[in-house]
Formats: structure tokens, sequence, C-alpha cells
């Protein structure tokens, strides 16, 4: 089989592109539905600082 692209250059390259059209109209048709949900990462720290108020906390 790979002898048979290998002559025939011109075939393959538009059978190639013929299936990378199908992908992106396949891709585009897809509902975003289907598509997950990502949440961001987030990061929380827990600190303790007796007798200083948030804003102490957050400003050091």
């Amino acid at each position: 089989m790979a002898s048979f692209f290998i002559n025939r250059p011109v075939l393959a390259a538009v059978i190639s592109i013929i299936i990378l059209l199908g992908g992106l109209v396949s891709m585009k048709a897809t509902p975003v539905a289907q598509y997950p949900d990502v949440a961001p990462p987030t990061v929380q720290v827990t600190t303790t600082y007796p007798g200083a108020t948030a804003e102490v906390v957050a400003n050091t």
C-alpha cells in the first residue's frame, strides 16, 4: 500500500487534504455544549496572625 502512494504522490496529497478539510468541517460543526467546562486553577492560602486585621495580613 505504501508503494501505491509513493508512486502517486499527488493522489496522496489530495486524500490528505480531503481528510484535513473533513476534520475541520466536523470540528466546526460540533456543538459547543460538547466541550467540557474547564475551571482555571486556583490557590487557597490559609494563615493565622493573631491580633492582625485582614489588610495587615494581606500587606505583609
